[in-house]
């Protein structure tokens, strides 16, 4: 393998800096040239809910142009912001080892999600949380918030928010993990399918970057993540839809399997489904279409923002695939001169938002 010079694309937050240097210093241990080139992303200057937006699909486009036009060689993704349709042009090179997928919370006084009293307010961007923890019936109140992870924590520690919740992953590779209280099983909260894993892309037309770029790909890391993408897709759920998905590789009888759990439920906790299945490792994405249609056809039909809500009048012409109306979106939204502020604010409301981390 050649030694290579690649320019290094990556949004400007800590986190995503944090998350390309990991990987800009795996490239130059194989003996490259890495340079990085921070991107600003309307995910990182807009202050109003992903949703809103165009989800968060919205910190991906920018770098993704950026790919395509040529001004960068990689792109370092968390790779449950990526839409689950492929990119025209473009290729996932490397998933490399996952980090922790499981959420965390950071709650004052030390506190478990069960120790804290009812009615205490917890903050969360993600309606695949909200839905959960409204399931365990724990009393608590949700708000809603954006906001870089250093954000988020000050919003307990000042005593505006009884806690929050984030990605464990995150937090780790932040070195902050001595903030968690607690780290919810995934028995109480699935993560959001990819939670946890990044993904390196890059032009499909250039074989040195791909060969670059294989070395760092993890082949059960990417097969979990296929199968729990695979699930999303077939669900037709956008990146913001309440549904959550942990596929693990496991040791059974038969051999080697993926076994997968998933969530798909409504965030006032009237549809609660929780599914697992296992199947082979090397049919990643039969086992999470498999696990969809078994979602499906238990009662996620009547979940917005899964396929059933659009066929049956939801916004956007029935015919374009979600991703492909969460990639316009988030494409109107970036031709925007301005991103305006959210009218209303919640109990999370906070000056520093531009730099929101992927962590909703």
């Amino acid at each position: 393998m050649n030694a290579i010079s690649i320019r290094l694309g990556t949004r400007r937050s800590t986190l995503a800096t944090t998350q390309a240097g990991m990987v800009a210093d795996l490239l130059r241990g194989l003996g490259h040239t890495v340079e990085m080139v921070e991107i600003t992303t309307l995910g990182d200057t807009s202050t109003e809910s992903l949703s809103s937006i165009g989800g968060t699909g919205v910190f991906a486009t920018a770098i993704r142009r950026a790919l395509l036009s040529g001004e960068i060689d990689v792109a370092v993704h968390s790779l449950k912001d990526l839409p689950v349709a492929p990119e025209p042009g473009l290729r996932i090179a490397a998933i490399p080892v996952r980090e922790d997928p499981r959420d965390a919370l950071v709650a004052r006084d030390g506190l478990t999600l069960g120790e804290l009293p009812a009615g205490s307010v917890v903050g969360t961007g993600s309606p695949r949380r909200v839905a959960q923890l409204t399931a365990l019936g724990l009393g608590l109140r949700v708000a809603d918030l954006r906001g870089n992870v250093d954000t988020r924590i000050s919003l307990v520690h000042n005593g505006s928010l009884d806690a929050v919740l984030l990605a464990c992953s995150g937090l780790s590779r932040l070195g902050r993990l001595d903030v968690v209280t607690e780290t919810i099983d995934p028995l109480q909260m699935l993560p959001a399918p990819g939670q946890g894993a990044l993904a390196i892309e890059c032009r499909e037309d250039r074989p040195d970057v791909i060969e670059a770029l294989v070395p760092l790909d993890d082949a059960d890391t990417r097969a979990c993540v296929t199968a729990e993408r695979a699930l999303l897709q077939a669900l037709e759920a956008g990146c913001t839809a309440p549904v959550g998905a942990l596929a693990e590789v496991v040791e059974s009888e038969h051999g080697t399997e993926l076994f997968l759990r998933a969530f798909a439920g409504r965030e006032d906790a009237s549809i609660d489904l929780r599914r697992s299945g296992v199947g082979s490792l090397a049919e990643p994405e039969r086992l999470g279409r498999d696990l969809a249609a078994v979602l499906l056809a238990d009662g996620a039909v009547g979940i917005a923002g899964l396929r059933s809500e659009r066929l049956t009048g939801g916004d956007g012409p029935l015919d374009q695939p979600p991703d492909q109306r969460e990639a316009s979106a988030s494409e109107d939204a970036l031709a925007a001169e301005t991103a305006q502020p959210a009218g209303s604010q919640s109990a999370a409301s906070h000056p520093d938002r531009s730099a929101s981390e992927s962590v909703s």
